[in-house]
C-alpha cells in the first residue's frame, strides 16, 4: 500500500475532545457495544451504497455482494471493522471523524458533571458511534475509499484520542473503509474472535447485510469468510417468533441508545398501501430533543432496501422522539425526499405511524399510569406542540396531556384531563386553567381565590409553552377552556341568584369610587370594574378577551418579536379593608398615590416584573413614611 504524500496533523474540535477523553476513561460498564456501534455503521455504509447504486449502478463495479467484516489478529493487539459500503472522501473524514456537527452540542457538553454515572447515561443520549472505538482502544486507523473513487484518492485517518488526527492520502485497491482498533491492555479479551462472534450474534444479528468472520482450520489459518448473523432483516419477521430481548437490542442499534426503549409496536399494515412499522419510544430524551430542526428518528425502507435515516415526513414534528423504522411495498426504490413531500402513499404512511404512537401511549396511560407518568416528565413539553400541529388529532392528544392543578398542592402531581371532567360539578360548563412564569406564581394568583372559595378546580400552567398550546386548544369533549385572568369572570349557574344580587348591589354602591380611580389612573389602565374574583386580595389585573394574554405577550418578546402593549382591566374588591382606606381619602393627589400603588401590586403579581420597579419602590417607602410618621 504506496502512501502517495506525508500526513498532515489536524486538531480535533472541542467536543470531541471532550468526547474522547470519556470514552479513553471507560466510562461505560459494558464495553462490548463498542463493536455493536461500528458494525451498525458499517452496516448503515453498505446500505447508503445500496441505496445510491439504483441510479448509479457502476458504483458497485465488480464487487455488488455488499457485506462486513470483522477479524482479530492477536499477535498485532488489532480488531479491524471492514466494510464495501460507501466510502468517505478526504473532506468526509474530516467533517465525520474530527467533528461532531450537530447543533447545541456545545450546550449540551455543558451538562457533563464530572459524575460517571451521570456522564454515561448523557452520553448515551448524544450518540457517540464512531468514538465507541476508543472505549477498548488506544489508538484508532480509519482507511477509507469512497465509491466511485480512484484507488489513489483513498484517505488514511490516524488517531490516539489526544486532542489530534493525522491525514494521509493512501492507496487503496478496493472501495468502503477499514477501521483498525489498537486494543488497550485491558481490553484484551475482545481479541478472541469467539468473543466477538458471540457479541455479533447479540447485537447485530438482525442486519440485512451479512456480517463476516474468518472461518479457520485447526492451525488457526484463514480458510474463507462465513456470516455469523442470520442476515434477516428483523421487521419482517413475524412477531411470534421475535423476542423481547430481540426487539430491545434492534432498538439500541437503530437508536443508537445505551438503554431499553420504554415500549415498542410491530405492525404490518396489508390493504391499499402495504407497510410495514416498527416503532419505539425511547425512555430518556435524546440530547437534542428540544431542537425542532435535529433528525428525526425513522428510517425509510423500500422492500427492505435502506432508502434513508432522517424520514421526516413520516412522523410529525410533535412526535419527534419516536425512534424505528418504516417498510413500503408501495413507494419506488429511487424515492427521493421531494416525493416523499407530497405523495399521497407517504401521507398514509405518516397518518397510520401517528394514529399508532398516540394508541401506543393511550395504552400505556390508561395501564401503567405511573410508567406513563415518567415518559410525560421526560417528553410531555414536546407532546403540547401537538394540539396546534395536528388539529385531525387535537382531541386525542389532549386526552395525553397532563397538568398540575388546584386539586393537589403539589407542582410534581399532575391530572389528565379526563380526570378533571370527572371532578367538575354538574352545573360547571368550562375548564378553568391559569398561566404563569411559575408553578408557584400560578398557586398564589390572586384570580385563584374565588374558585378556591367555591371549590372549583383550576389547571396551573406554567411552561413557556403554555400560552401557544392554549391558543390552539380552544375545547375537549365539548367543554369550552377558559383562562381565569382573562375578560370578565361568569361562572354561569356556579353562581346562585343570592351571589349574582351581592354582586350587583356591590357594584352598585361602588360606583363613585370606581369612578374616582379611573380618573387616577387615566390611560394606565384600559378600565376598572369591581372584581367578582378576589376575596383576600385588594385588586388584580386581567386582560380583556380581544387582547394579547400576559404570558403569549413574553413569549413573542423572548423570541424578538415586537410587542403591542397590553393595557389591562383594573378589578378592585371594595370589600377589602386596604380599598375601603384609601377610598375614604380626600387628598386627591395623595389617593392618586395609593391607587398606582395597588395597581403596582396587582401588576408585580400577573407579569412578575413593573417597568420601572425603582419608582414602585420608592412610592413604597413615601406612603409607608406617611403612615408611620416619619
Amino acid at each position: 500500500m504506496a502512501e502517495t504524500r506525508q500526513a498532515e496533523t489536524y486538531g480535533f474540535q472541542t467536543e470531541v475532545k471532550q468526547l474522547l477523553h470519556l470514552m479513553i476513561h471507560s466510562l461505560y460498564s459494558n464495553k462490548e457495544i463498542f463493536l455493536r456501534e461500528l458494525v451498525s455503521n458499517a452496516s448503515d455504509a453498505a446500505d447508503k451504497l445500496r441505496f445510491k447504486a439504483l441510479s448509479d449502478n457502476s458504483l458497485l463495479a465488480d464487487d455488488s455482494e455488499l457485506r462486513v467484516r470483522v477479524s482479530a489478529d492477536k499477535d498485532a493487539g488489532t480488531i479491524t471493522i471492514s466494510d464495501n459500503g460507501i466510502g468517505m472522501t478526504r473532506d468526509e473524514v474530516i467533517n465525520n471523524l474530527g467533528t461532531i456537527a450537530k447543533s447545541g452540542t456545545a450546550e449540551f457538553f455543558s451538562q457533563l458533571s464530572g459524575d460517571e454515572a451521570k456522564d454515561s447515561r448523557l452520553i448515551g443520549q448524544f450518540g457517540v458511534g464512531f468514538y465507541s472505538a476508543f472505549i477498548v482502544a488506544d489508538s484508532v486507523t480509519v482507511r477509507t475509499r469512497a465509491a466511485g473513487a480512484a484507488s489513489n484518492e483513498a484517505v488514511e485517518w490516524h488517531s490516539k484520542g489526544e486532542g489530534e488526527f493525522d491525514l494521509k492520502a493512501i492507496e487503496k485497491a478496493q472501495r468502503g473503509t477499514d477501521i483498525i482498533l489498537h486494543v488497550r491492555d485491558d481490553a484484551k479479551e475482545y481479541l478472541d474472535e469467539f468473543r466477538l462472534r458471540g457479541i455479533i450474534t447479540k447485537y447485530s444479528d438482525h442486519l440485512s447485510i451479512p456480517v463476516q468472520m474468518p472461518e479457520r482450520d485447526d492451525d488457526g489459518k484463514h480458510k474463507e469468510w462465513q456470516a455469523v448473523n442470520t442476515g434477516q432483516a428483523l421487521w419482517t419477521r413475524d412477531k411470534a417468533d421475535i423476542s423481547d430481548e430481540e426487539y430491545k437490542e434492534f432498538y439500541k442499534t437503530v437508536a443508537h441508545d445505551f438503554e431499553d426503549p420504554l415500549l415498542w409496536s410491530h405492525n404490518k399494515v396489508e390493504g391499499t398501501q402495504e407497510y410495514t412499522s416498527l416503532l419505539y419510544i425511547p425512555k430518556r430524551a435524546p440530547w437534542d430533543l428540544w431542537n425542532r430542526e435535529q433528525q428525526h428518528g425513522i428510517k425509510l425502507y423500500v422492500k427492505r432496501v435502506f432508502i434513508m435515516d432522517d424520514a421526516q415526513q413520516l412522523m410529525p414534528t410533535y412526535l419527534r422522539f419516536v425512534r424505528g423504522l418504516m417498510d413500503s411495498n408501495d413507494l419506488p426504490l429511487n424515492v427521493s425526499r421531494e416525493i416523499l413531500q407530497d405523495n399521497k402513499i407517504t401521507r398514509a404512511m405518516r397518518n397510520g405511524s401517528t394514529k399508532k404512537v398516540l394508541s401506543m401511549l393511550s395504552k400505556l396511560a390508561k395501564d401503567e399510569p405511573e410508567t406513563y407518568q415518567e415518559f410525560w416528565n421526560t417528553f410531555g413539553t414536546v407532546l403540547k406542540e401537538g394540539p396546534a400541529e395536528d388539529h385531525a388529532n387535537q382531541e386525542k392528544i389532549a386526552s395525553l396531556l397532563r397538568f398540575a392543578s388546584t386539586y393537589e398542592d403539589k407542582s410534581e402531581a399532575t391530572v389528565s384531563l379526563d380526570a378533571y371532567l370527572e371532578r367538575m360539578p354538574e352545573k360547571q360548563d368550562k375548564i378553568y386553567y391559569i398561566v404563569a412564569d411559575s408553578y408557584e406564581a400560578a398557586r398564589d394568583n390572586p384570580a385563584l381565590e374565588i374558585f378556591r372559595k367555591k371549590g372549583i378546580e383550576v389547571l396551573l400552567l406554567s411552561e413557556r409553552i403554555d400560552e401557544w398550546l392554549m391558543s390552539h386548544l380552544n375545547e375537549y369533549r365539548e367543554k369550552q377552556f377558559q383562562s381565569v385572568t382573562r375578560g370578565d369572570l361568569d361562572l354561569g349557574e356556579l353562581d346562585d341568584a343570592e351571589d349574582k344580587k351581592q354582586q350587583e348591589e356591590l357594584e352598585k354602591s361602588f360606583e363613585a369610587q370606581i369612578k374616582r380611580f379611573e380618573q387616577a389612573l387615566g390611560d394606565k389602565v384600559k378600565s376598572v370594574r369591581v372584581t367578582h374574583r378576589l376575596t383576600n386580595s385588594p385588586a388584580c389585573i386581567v386582560t380583556d378577551d380581544n387582547d394579547m394574554s400576559t404570558q403569549m405577550a413574553k413569549l413573542m418578546e423572548a423570541a424578538g418579536q415586537k410587542v403591542p402593549e397590553t393595557k389591562y382591566i383594573f378589578e378592585l374588591n371594595p370589600e377589602h379593608a386596604l380599598v375601603k382606606q384609601v377610598s375614604t381619602i380626600s387628598d386627591d393627589a395623595k389617593f392618586a398615590e395609593w391607587a398606582q400603588l395597588l395597581l403596582d401590586q396587582a401588576t408585580l403579581a400577573e407579569r412578575g416584573s413593573l417597568k420601572d420597579p425603582a419608582q414602585f419602590v420608592s412610592r413604597l417607602n413615601r406612603l409607608m413614611m406617611e403612615l408611620t410618621g416619619a
